[in-house]
């Protein structure tokens, strides 16, 4: 009997369960009429999202272009109706035309309220729609992206549509449902629910609205598997990819959106899911962020090939969560007045998101990132619906250098995009077919250490592309970063190089070649025993002299090289870029470089600086790179095998493990140590200090190791926090 039972209750589960369809079935469920009383709740509801809908200016002039170039059938010129293939469907154009034109009908003291041409040109455009009901061979748009716009335009038009238009209407928006191959647990879920209670609003459906709140509210959470990540960074699939400034800001979206329309009705979003997603926008969303308002090139994936990528975050994410929630408000505060422009960038934090290998060092002057691949992550995101087409290299550890956001605006049709910032590349006559863009990584160790303060990422590179190997750090502190290289090796007879910035051209370029200072024409460069080059008030100074190639000059090339999509046309674009690289020649054995980068300082400034280094390289080699800061007392080292480092007289530090060991020195006494598993895969690491020390904390232990030697001891996290640092002061 007891069988029977547990077999009757899993039946009962399996019956309830989400079954997903798969992509191209694009079934429709429409949400039922409500039977019911009216719902004074859900009324209210709907009118906070018909306001909301209502809210932006209507462009009087285009749509008034609308009504008078539209054809007798409901069509407008320009759109090509006939490609609806996955590159093309320009057919959102006559969606969002139509509800662009159903806003000026509906909006209260608007030049077109209320207008009957305007009713009846939204009229023949719907009817035309319905007519031919247009499947596009993404399945996106059919089960979002239609939907989404469908359901938007029925809610503003509402009584203006006759029956058969509601009838049909009801049917597409019907699409976004929770059955939906898009409505994937940790994916587009969340969004799809989003939608279905706009539908729910339609049909007065107090129910279905119910039935998707729920839904939301199980969807912030914490996962393993895709979706918000425990390092409290996203991910849209199972490659491990980072997508926070993707999927996973539309997924913060929906969910902020959602509390904010149900506040003060029996549908309002509990307070716990609250607390977790404002955690995500100010620790995941915003630390992506330059600044907390421009996104990070190196979080973005194929929508880097996309016109206006990078333009500036508003506040509204931010303001729907301070209406929803008083959690963490100070904070929501200053990124709505910092991406309002009311004050000045004022961030400190460094933050590594360990299920992404993505390290994020922010200041109130600059910003850096460094985006890495293991065996744990995929180099990159595939090339979905042709776009994005040559980020081959784009996770090989680049590394972005902002001052002021706009570093990268529009640049990408230009690209070198085997000069990616901070990758070391084998430089090919081209880049392999976009279909052989994304593989899985090679090596385990990738990581970074942080006591969000200062850090280090670590890199055991090796091309999934190319026969070429590298070990890559970078060190971040607080005016200087500095990135060493060593173990560097290729079997092929190409070049490789590695880039040190590819950036706008924004002001002169200047160099300091064996003692001068030169100022650089536009064009090209090689400059033998060059200590330092400088631009846009950032300087990259090396440590010996060097030979560098530098290049201020015009590129070219057009949206289509990077993007198939039908807007991505083959218009030439040109734009002056600066870019400084090192050149390892041909099949380079056992190579390094070594350079530091000072933001913030003029070219005036840099000898004196080169004269008085407040930070050494103690070591730079395929076992182990490591750096000292004089005047901030820290030492930071990356162990790629165990091994022993001697930082100074009667200091040294030796590891049993790989690991990542960063230590504050007051003096040459140890008072801080954070240490990280880069692999993700040990319980405890244990590191031997030549002083007597006792930890503070019981994550880690102590024990007598003789003649003035303490072991340490540490217990390293496991499941989805491994690869996250750990510390202790003494």
């Amino acid at each position: 009997m007891k069988k029977v039972l547990t077999l009757w209750l899993l039946l009962v589960q399996l019956t309830y369960a989400q079954q997903l369809r798969k992509p191209g079935e694009n079934v429709a469920i429409p949400v039922e009429a409500g039977q019911g009383q009216p719902d004074a709740d859900l009324e209210k509801i709907r009118k906070r999202v018909v306001e909301d809908l209502l809210k932006p200016p209507i462009n009087a002039k285009h749509v008034e272009e609308l009504i008078n170039t539209q054809k007798q059938d409901g069509t407008w010129p320009g759109i090509n109706y006939t490609d609806v293939s996955r590159t093309g469907f320009e057919h959102s154009e006559h969606l969002n035309n139509m509800l662009e034109l159903a806003r000026a009908l509906k909006k209260p003291g608007a030049a077109y309220f209320g207008k009957s041409e305007v009713k009846k040109v939204v009229s023949n455009a719907l009817d035309y729609w319905f007519a031919h009901d247009f499947i596009c061979e993404n399945w996106w748009w059919n089960e979002m992206g239609t939907p989404h716009l469908m359901v938007n335009i029925l809610l503003v038009m509402d009584e203006e549509l006759t029956e058969n238009q509601k009838k049909e209407g009801v049917r597409i928006a019907g699409r976004a449902n929770l059955e939906a191959s898009g409505a994937r647990p940790g994916g587009d879920l969340i969004q799809i629910a989003g939608m279905r209670a706009k539908q729910a609003l339609f049909q007065r459906n107090p129910e279905v609205l119910a039935k998707v709140m729920e839904v939301m509210v199980s969807e912030i959470k914490v996962s393993t598997g895709r979706g918000l990540k425990p390092d409290l960074s996203f991910h849209h699939r199972t490659d491990n990819v980072i997508s926070t400034l993707a999927y996973g800001t539309g997924y913060a979206n929906a969910f902020a959106y959602w509390a904010v329309k149900t506040e003060g009705t029996k549908f309002r979003l509990p307070d716990e899911p609250m607390k977790l997603l404002v955690d995500y926008f100010l620790d995941g969303i915003s630390q992506s962020h330059i600044y907390g308002r421009y996104p990070d090139p190196g979080a973005e994936n194929r929508g880097i090939s996309r016109k206006g990528a990078l333009k500036p975050a508003g506040p509204e994410l931010a303001e729907n969560l301070l209406r929803a929630t008083s959690y963490r408000k100070a904070e929501l505060e200053n990124i709505i007045r910092i991406r309002k422009g009311e004050v000045k960038p004022n961030l400190t934090r460094d933050y590594y998101f360990w299920h992404s290998h993505y390290y994020t060092h922010q200041r109130p002057d600059y910003y850096v990132s460094v985006r890495m691949h293991s065996k744990r992550a995929a180099n990159m995101e595939q090339p979905h619906n042709e776009e994005g087409i040559k980020n081959h290299h784009y996770g090989d550890g680049s590394n972005f250098i902002s001052r002021t956001g706009r570093e990268f605006d529009g640049i990408f049709p230009v690209w070198d995009w085997q000069k990616i910032p901070g990758t070391t590349v084998l430089q090919k006559p081209e880049l392999p077919h976009w279909k052989e863009l994304a593989k899985p990584g090679i090596n385990d160790f990738t990581g970074g250490v942080t006591d969000q303060r200062y850090g280090a990422a670590a890199f055991d590179f090796a091309s999934v592309h190319d026969p070429l190997k590298a070990k890559k750090a970078w060190f971040f502190l607080d005016k200087e970063f500095v990135a060493l290289g060593a173990g560097l090796t290729a079997d092929a007879d190409n070049n490789v190089v590695t880039t040190l910035n590819q950036s706008l051209l924004t002001e002169q370029v200047s160099a300091g070649v064996e003692g001068k200072i030169r100022t650089l024409e536009k064009g090209g460069h090689k400059l033998e025993k060059a200590s330092w080059v400088h631009h846009d008030s950032t300087a990259y100074i090396f440590t010996k002299p060097v030979s560098l190639h530098v290049s201020n000059q015009q590129q070219t090339g057009s949206w289509r090289e990077i993007n198939h999509h039908s807007r991505a046309t083959d218009e030439k674009v040109s734009k002056e870029v600066f870019k400084a690289w090192l050149d390892h020649g041909a099949r380079p054995s056992d190579a390094d470089y070594q350079y530091i980068v000072v933001a913030g300082m003029s070219a005036s400034e840099i000898d004196a600086y080169r004269q008085n280094l407040p930070v050494q390289v103690i070591a730079n080699s395929p076992a182990m790179q490591a750096v000292r800061h004089i005047e901030l007392g820290l030492v930071q080292v990356v162990f790629y095998k165990p091994g022993k480092i001697q930082i100074a007289k009667g200091l040294s530090v030796t590891t049993k493990d790989a690991c990542m060991v960063m230590l504050q020195l007051k003096g040459n006494k140890v008072t801080k140590i954070t240490i990280s598993d880069p692999s993700g895969s040990r319980s405890q690491l244990q590191l031997e200090v030549s002083q007597k020390l006792k930890p503070v904390f019981d994550q880690v232990q102590s024990s007598d190791a003789g003649a003035g030697q303490t072991l340490l001891t540490f217990r390293m996290p496991d499941g989805g926090m491994a690869g996250q640092s750990v510390n202790t002061a003494f």
